[in-house]
This record gives C-alpha cells, structure tokens and sequence, in this order.
C-alpha cells in the first residue's frame, strides 16, 4: 500500500507540479487552504505533509503549530517561496522535519520526503524496541516465587527509580544482569544507554581505557580518541560485573568517579563531567577482600549503598519448576514447535539435582533437553543429560540416609550398584572394559555384580556375554 502524503498549498500549479513528481511512489491528496488542510489531516490520516508557509487566511506556521498540539505524528515539511532563514528556523523550532524553499529541485524534494518518512519508521521501530526491551526486564518478569525472590522484587522497586549504587552478590549464574538491568529499566533513565562491562575478562592494561577512554597518541597504539564506558553509559546506567577482580590502580579511579562525578581520559586533561548511575557485581566477598587489603574499603562504602543478594537455585527449590517451564517454553516458542510439558518425574528430578551453575546451567540442561525431546508429547527423565539424573540420585540417597529412611549400608550399595550398571552400559556389557573403567580388575567387578545382585546382561541386552568364563 502507498503511503499518503497530504499537500497543502494554495498554488495549484505547485499542487500539480508536486503530484506529478510524488504520484508513481506515493498517494497524494491535495488542499489549497488551511481549514481544508486541516479536515483532510483528520479524514485521511497522512504519513507525510507538504505544508506552504503562506497561506490564505490561517498561515502555515499556524497549521503547524495547530497540528503539533494535536501531537501529530506525521512528519511535516514546510514549503515557502521565500528565503527567510528566520521562517525556516521558527518552523523548526515548532517541530517541522525539513524545510525546502521554491522552486525546488525535484530530486531534492524526493530525497526529503524519503528522508523523513524513514526517520519516522525509525523512529516508531526504535520506540516499539523500547517498549520491548523495557516490559522484558520489568522486575514482574523475574522468574520466581520463594520468599528471597519476593524480597528481591520489592527492593528492586524501591530503588530502581533513584540514583543510588547498587552492589549486587551471589554465586556465578543466579541472574546478577538480569537484576541489573531491571533495575534500570525500570528507572527513569530507561531510555538511556545501559552499558554493561565484565571486570573480569580485560587484562589489567586495557580495563583503564574501556572504562575511561583515551586521547589520541596517549599511548603506542592510541591511534584515534577513544569513547569509555563512562562516556557511552552518560545519563543512563554502567553495570560493573565482576567489580572484585579490580585492580588496585583502577579502583582509586574508579573512587574518584564516584566522588567527584567526573572523569579524565587517559592521556587527556580535561575533566569530563558525567551523570552515570553505577551498579556493581560479584560473586567473591568483597569484606574478605577489604581485610585481606585486595579491595579498598572506601570503595567499598561506595557501591555498597544498597546490597542485593541473589541466593543459589538450591536454596529455592520451589522455583526450579517455573524456571524449567519458562526456559522449556521460551525454547519451544523460538522453534514454533507443539506445546510441551515435564513429566512429573522430570520435575522431581530437577528439584533434587543441586545446580552448581544455578540459573545459567538450568537453561543449558533445559536447552539439552528441548533437543532430545523432539518429537515427544513431554520431556522425561530420557531427555535429561546423565549428569543430573546421577547427582539428583546421589542427592536423594543421601537425604533419604540423613532422614532415616534408609540405612548406611543400603544406601551405599544402591550407589555402587548404580555406578556398575552405568559403566557396565557405557562398555556394552563387556565385563573386562567395564571394570578398566572402573579401576578394578574383572574378577572383583564379577565379585560386585554377584553381591549386588546384577545379572549376566544376555536378555535385556539383546546380545551375548563376549567374556570368557570367570575362572574361579
């Protein structure tokens, strides 16, 4: 469909003149005065308007100043026979989006019309993108319903609309961006840059320059100015991950900034003044490491003005369920694939098994499963890479011993009875590769399956024993 562009000129030869440049690619509907201008704007809701400055009765500067009220959002381009700087300032100044002064080049009013119809899908798109971005980190969308998240949710709304610091700790993997970019998005300056830098992955010689930037010819290979953190993050939000791995040097500067809001550039003598809120993360004891003398105290003060702790998955079993199903539902929504749930066995499984890698390694394991599930009505225990159904059973039997539903003895056995019949299937029931595996010789691994009560795998396997006999 062709987007309309509404012109608004009492010359008619002008009218004409315009349509026959603009007709092959846009829709164009004319006026020749004000208040028809105006009627048509509301009737036919315009993507672009031609607007003369002179007019009979009503001039253009006032339909434009009428329209902008309206907060009209279609771009405005005012025409004039004139060459008066002053009008095309003033037009400007009331929110016109280019100006163009007859007679006028025909390639240049294409050009123009063009240039402003694309900065205004632009300029939708980036608003729409927003609009996107700002409702994903809303702090609601955490996932989670133990009583540590709920605190998590209340603090963040309490301070996510003020300048404060923030220091946010907890162990790798529980969602430290993810608390951070709440917070900013949830702030006043979420239509500002969120600018996130990890402490821990530059070398000591370049962390300086990322935060800060440098002058041209500071150093040997500063071939050009360059923009820090500091710069790009200015009146919007700089999240320090990794805070902790600081060096001594950085951090004196990194104090400076926050005392004095102002920076310098390497190599540079001007102070840069910067409005920047700063929130900081780690998972190391930054108060062990004051102690220890690795981390400044008075730096510490700094960022620890509000301190977020974010708990390990396994201490809110509760919502290891809704962040299995969240992650599931956000694969299987990537991959347009059938709805899909876990079955209850699955769920159970992912409750006992103790996440060391927290958030980050259930949305890996969760992502594994997604794929050996295709084709499934639900994702089973099958699904699950072995690593967490062996640590959930290793869990479980340890609880069930410390509970007292089962005993030392049985429960040890269950283990190494497990053990065995897992190398025994990794080798393909061959007696003598299981037990190199396992670093026993065959003999003792016959002795094991014997007390265990493990069987020769001939019918379940579907195969032979390839061993030979066991010499007594």
């Amino acid at each position: 469909m062709k987007k309309r562009v509404l012109l608004i000129d009492d010359e008619s030869r002008v009218r004409a003149s315009l349509k026959v440049i603009l007709e092959p690619t846009y829709e164009v509907i004319q006026a020749a005065d004000a208040q028809e201008g105006l009627d048509l704007y509301h009737k036919e809701a315009p993507h672009l308007i031609l607007l003369d400055v002179i007019l009979p009765g009503t001039d253009g500067l006032s339909v434009l100043q009428s329209l902008r009220s309206e907060d009209c959002p279609a771009p405005i381009i005012m025409l004039t026979g004139t060459k008066s700087v002053k009008t095309a300032v003033d037009a400007m100044k009331l929110g016109a989006a280019d100006y163009l002064s007859k007679p006028f080049d025909a390639e240049e009013l294409r050009i123009v019309v063009d240039r402003a119809l694309n900065s205004k899908e632009l300029e939708r798109e980036v608003k729409s993108l927003r609009a996107q971005v700002t409702q994903r980190y809303a702090f609601h969308n955490l996932i989670g319903k133990s009583r540590p998240m709920q605190e998590i949710y209340t603090k963040i709304e309490q301070v996510a609309d003020s300048r404060t610091t923030v220091l946010i700790t907890g162990e790798s993997g529980t969602g430290k961006e993810l608390v951070a970019k709440a917070l900013h998005f949830n702030s006043g300056r979420r239509d500002r840059p969120f600018v996130a830098l990890n402490c821990a992955a530059l070398p000591e010689t370049l962390i300086e320059s990322e935060l800060f930037g440098h002058e041209k010819g500071s150093f040997t290979d500063a071939t050009a100015r360059r923009v820090g953190q500091f710069d790009l993050a200015n009146s919007g939000t700089l999240f320090l991950d990794e805070i902790g791995d600081l060096s001594a040097m950085t951090q004196a500067k990194l104090l400076r900034v926050l005392q004095e809001r102002e920076f310098t550039r390497i190599g540079g003598v001007q102070a840069i003044k910067v409005d920047v809120r700063i929130v900081a993360a780690t998972n190391k004891n930054l108060e062990e490491l004051v102690r220890k003398g690795l981390f400044r105290e008075d730096l510490y003060y700094r960022i620890n003005v509000i301190a977020l702790y974010l708990p390990p998955l396994r201490d809110r079993g509760e919502d290891i369920p809704l962040l299995a199903r969240h992650f599931l539902s956000k694969r299987i929504e990537e991959e347009n694939r059938p709805h899909q749930e876990f079955s209850k066995d699955a769920v159970d499984l992912l409750t006992r098994y103790p996440w060391p890698g927290n958030v980050r390694e259930m949305e890996n394991i969760i992502e594994q499963a997604f794929i050996w599930s295709k084709g499934s009505d639900s994702v089973t225990l099958e699904h699950l890479p072995t690593i967490v159904r062996n640590d959930s059973r290793s869990s479980s039997l340890r609880d069930d011993t410390l509970a007292g539903r089962l005993s030392l003895e049985k429960a040890v056995a269950e283990f190494e009875r497990e053990i065995i019949l897992d190398a025994l299937k990794k080798n393909n029931y061959i007696q003598t590769h299981a037990a190199n595996q396992l670093g026993i010789s065959r003999r003792m691994l016959k002795y094991r399956m014997d007390t265990l009560g493990i069987g020769r795998p001939d019918s379940e396997n579907g195969g032979s024993e390839t061993d030979p006999p066991v010499q007594e």
